[in-house]
């Protein structure tokens, strides 16, 4: 695991915060948490925002099932290419995410009745049922995932992806930590203006991607082999 991963996947976390603010952060508010009960309120919002990345770190096991055939073929320059430009149609064309997944029906009914069930997780207040809601709010269709997610693929493995996936979701954290700490005081606007950023935002790392396949041999930019060995040494010595 090398610190360009960390990096990374830490960046584009944050980032992702401001599109969470405005798509997650109303089910964050419904939780219904009190500030005035503090070990409370910190706690279950902490088991909360737990959940979530076990959800992601699970998927990043999944997808990296992908990218670790990739790592073997020998694709990665290329593979992390493709995945800039992905990253960049996402942000151009959003509505072809919504028309795919729409279009599954399988899927479209997985995602009514895992709905239902976080109708039915809010409603509680145990500490247990702040993790559910956490996993389950994970699964829910997001652009913001589905862009992490295919990021991680460039990666090159299980492990790696799922460590991309860890930092991913930490990089989430200080926003919805904070749209379950400010609740409704995050309006409808404000989320409106937050969600205007992200995709500028995607397009850099889609830019960023392209260059790191390109192999330019720039440390941790646009490694070729070169400059990864000298990563590793580094790496190694400390």
């Amino acid at each position: 695991m090398g610190i360009t991963l960390i990096i990374t996947a830490l960046g584009m976390g944050f980032i992702t915060g401001f599109h969470c603010l405005g798509m997650c952060g109303p089910i964050a508010i419904s939780l219904g948490l009190s500030a005035e009960n503090k070990f409370k309120f910190y706690s279950q919002n902490l088991i909360y925002q737990l959940g979530r990345i076990v959800t992601y770190v699970f998927l990043g096991f999944l997808i990296g099932i992908i990218g670790e055939g990739i790592n073997l073929s020998g694709y990665q320059g290329f593979i992390s290419i493709i995945i800039g430009i992905i990253l960049i149609v996402f942000v151009l064309l959003p509505q072809f995410t919504h028309r795919f997944t729409g279009r599954i029906v399988v899927l479209d009914k997985l995602m009514i009745k895992l709905k239902i069930f976080l109708g039915n997780y809010l409603q509680k207040k145990s500490f247990a049922s702040r993790f559910t809601t956490g996993i389950l709010n994970g699964f829910l269709p997001c652009g913001a995932v589905y862009v992490a997610l295919t990021a991680s693929i460039a990666y090159g493995g299980i492990v790696e992806s799922m460590y991309f996936m860890l930092f991913f979701g930490l990089g989430t954290v200080p926003f919805m930590f904070l749209a379950v700490l400010l609740g409704n005081v995050i309006g409808a606007g404000l989320r409106e203006k937050l969600n205007r950023v992200y995709p500028y935002l995607i397009v850099v790392f889609g830019l960023l991607f392209i260059l790191r396949g390109l192999e330019l041999g720039i440390p941790y930019l646009s490694p070729n082999e070169a400059s990864l060995q000298i990563e590793a040494k580094k790496d190694c010595c400390h």
